[in-house]
């Protein structure tokens, strides 16, 4: 018959062995989720509102759309005006002196002697200059503006799409980190029940005491497993709320669908070309045609139509006497003009040619880019494709694995209880079973991260968001 003790051991260690999640009843009410707990597409839409590469590719959109108002201001005319008093001597002298920023020019008849007396001196005019004909000019101006202005539009499309990717890929670590956690944490139950069994076990002398130390030893690396993964966890939490604009708050994810079966196909996408990507390098290449164009406009004559009104007042008198008092203040003579001026500017032929062939090379460069462009999305598509298959195929047999590696883990527990096996076949079980436990749960977020990475390859993650729904 049976001892008490031995009756006693075989009641308590099926108990000890069955998980925690099974021996202890759940108490109290659950707790409503942390109010920033968001969704993949919320966490998407937060990150495209508030991360500041946003921002500030918005705001050289709004520069290079305020750029194309600048350059329709050239087809206005131009009205300048003017107030000037003054005080000096009023002595001339014949003689011709060619343009310069240096000597103030002086107008009036030249004086037998010369004096170091001052008058007053006063002029107030306006001109008005419009330049009828450019033969192009303008216009060019204007489309190379407008080019910039797509450009910028297509830059903030390519931010965009990078930022969402970014948190997409965030989201997904974090996921893929809590997933992580779980299982280490039941790794960790799993061993405590085991090694508080070994120890009731070593008690009663029922197993040699190197039982009990490994399990000791299992348990404690465990639990530095546990330790590693939530460490990996809060960083994985911290870069996601970075992303979001949410740096230094405490962030959480909805999984949503992601943690379930991961669809067969996802919807088809625009083509290569029309990747944002590629769009910026198109506009990129326009930018500089339009710069050449604007070249091609610049070596034509420059027309100015011009009209002034003008007065003005000398305390000087031409027979080289000097008024007293405020005289010279008051606009004494007056003029007004109209005219066309005709202006072209010979020699910079030489110089247009050399911005031209600068502007030739960019180009080229350009063009270059662009194809380059094209072979990188197309390889990465290629590859995310082939991590696709792939991660499928692990999808597909990770389930298999994971319930072999329950049963082997019962089983090694059950033929450990009965004395049939030894405390390093129920570690080596509980070590398979952990791995297969993390294997199962990343594989299914690694087919949804392959068919992101499919969407991001294609420039439009809204296929893959469609899939979430």
């Amino acid at each position: 018959m049976l001892s008490t003790k031995r009756i006693a051991l075989l009641i308590v260690i099926p108990c000890l062995l069955i998980p925690k999640l099974f021996c202890q009843t759940v108490s109290g009410q659950s707790q409503p989720p942390p109010a920033n707990t968001f969704t993949l597409k919320q966490a998407i839409d937060q990150a495209l509102a508030n991360y500041p590469a946003v921002r500030a590719a918005l705001e050289r959109v709004a520069a290079a759309r305020g750029g194309v108002s600048l350059a329709f201001t050239s087809y206005l005319p131009h009205a300048n005006t003017l107030w000037q008093s003054n005080r000096a001597t009023a002595n001339n002298i014949f003689g011709l002196l060619l343009p310069q920023s240096v000597i103030s020019p002086i107008t009036g008849p030249v004086l037998s002697s010369t004096s170091n007396q001052s008058v007053w001196g006063s002029a107030a005019g306006v001109l008005f200059s419009w330049e009828p004909v450019d033969f192009g000019y303008r216009r060019a101006a204007v489309n190379a503006a407008r080019a910039s202005e797509v450009k910028s539009a297509a830059e903030l499309s390519v931010t965009r799409l990078d930022v969402a990717v970014a948190a997409t890929d965030a989201f997904l670590t974090l996921l893929a980190a809590k997933q992580t956690v779980q299982a280490a944490q039941a790794d960790v139950e799993r061993r405590e029940v085991l090694a508080k069994s070994v120890h009731v076990l070593v008690s009663n002398e029922l197993r040699p005491g190197a039982d009990a130390s490994r399990a000791d030893a299992e348990l404690a690396r465990a639990r530095t497993v546990l330790a590693r993964a939530e460490q990996q966890e809060e960083v994985s939490r911290a870069v996601l709320a970075e992303f979001l604009g949410l740096a230094g708050t405490e962030v959480d994810v909805e999984p949503g669908p992601l943690l379930g079966p991961p669809p067969e196909s996802i919807p088809p996408a625009p083509t290569i070309p029309a990747h944002p990507a590629a769009v910026v390098q198109r506009a990129r290449i326009d930018e500089v045609r339009a710069r050449e164009h604007v070249l091609d406009r610049s070596y034509y004559p420059r027309f100015d139509l011009q009209s002034t009104v003008f007065g003005r007042g000398s305390g000087a008198n031409p027979d080289g006497s000097f008024a007293t008092g405020s005289n010279g203040l008051g606009l004494e003579r007056s003029n007004w003009a109209v005219g066309l001026t005709v202006s072209f500017p010979l020699f910079d032929i030489f110089t247009i040619r050399a911005r031209k062939r600068i502007e030739a090379a960019s180009e080229r460069a350009e063009a270059a880019r662009y194809d380059q462009t094209i072979q990188d999305l197309t390889g990465q598509l290629a590859q995310a494709k082939a991590a696709l298959e792939g991660a499928r195929r692990v999808a597909a047999d990770t389930p298999v694995e994971l319930q072999a590696a329950r049963d082997t883990e019962t089983q090694a527990r059950a033929r450990y209880q009965a004395g049939l096996a030894t405390i390093v076949e129920v570690a080596e079980a509980q070590g398979l079973l952990v791995q297969a436990d993390i294997d199962d749960s990343l594989a299914r977020l690694a087919v949804w991260h392959n068919l992101a990475s499919i969407a991001a390859a294609e420039g439009n993650l809204e296929p893959f968001l469609q899939l979430l729904h």
